[in-house]
């Protein structure tokens, strides 16, 4: 099974790094953050890997043309500077040829079981089937009571209530008839209408999740790294 990552987005809202290279080249200690997903699906046994690159893809080509990670296949194939997230994976139709392909997004980490999220996958005959995670709060939470005594204090807890779509992927090729053309949105009127048919399941991951979408997440993941915490450390 091939693992697609989806390279090509801008990441404008952490222009501080994004100005001189792409999102998933962004360092977590020493090393991109697109080589800890890597890392991380290789230690599920996956190794062939296709990097759905865009804005500054000659950045990605690079690095991985010099540094080699071992046990690995890995293709830099270049989607459009202005693709977007289903047209990336449109683009990639001709080189999958399997009948499931993992997809994720590559700003995100997460210590998820792939086996187990692909044999939910295969179990239910999903089309898609997207990982749920519950984020982080960036604001500590409290409980008032009426009286104003604040009956309970967390710290940025982890949400208990709402789950969002983590990525994490996996997809059967029948995805495909639904992505159109460069404009199309994954996560808009694909996904919408595999819900409305009962073929997009849900992988309920309650473990830890971590994008990196701010100059805070970066901080936080490597801070993680750097303390030995770092869940998604698998090898």
């Amino acid at each position: 099974m091939k693992t697609v990552i989806l390279c090509g987005g801008l990441g404008s809202r952490l222009a501080e790094e994004t100005s001189l290279k792409p999102k998933p080249m962004v360092k977590i200690g020493s090393k991109p953050i697109l080589w800890h997903i890597i890392k991380y699906y290789k230690s599920f046994g996956f190794k062939d890997f296709i990097l759905a690159t865009g804005y500054k893809s000659h950045v990605i080509n690079k690095y991985f043309s010099q540094n080699k990670i071992s046990g690995c296949n890995i293709l830099v194939k270049y989607t459009g500077s202005n693709t977007l997230t289903g047209g990336r994976i449109l683009r990639l139709k001709n080189i999958i040829k399997d009948d499931s392909f993992f997809v994720t997004y590559g700003d995100g980490l997460s210590n998820i079981n792939i086996n187990k999220l692909y044999n939910f996958h295969k179990k239910k005959k999903a089309t898609v089937t997207l990982s749920a995670v519950r984020p982080p709060v960036r604001f500590g939470e409290l409980k008032i009571k009426k009286s104003g005594v604040v009956a309970e204090f967390k710290e940025k807890p982890q949400s208990s209530v709402n789950w969002i779509s983590g990525g994490f992927f996996v997809m059967n090729k029948a995805v495909f008839k639904l992505l159109k053309n460069d404009n199309t949105i994954l996560e808009k009127s694909p996904l919408e209408n595999l819900c409305k048919n009962k073929k997009l399941l849900a992988f309920k991951h309650y473990g830890f999740w971590q994008c990196m979408d701010t100059m805070r997440d970066k901080k936080f993941l490597n801070k993680e790294w750097y303390d030995g915490k770092a869940l998604w450390k698998k090898w």
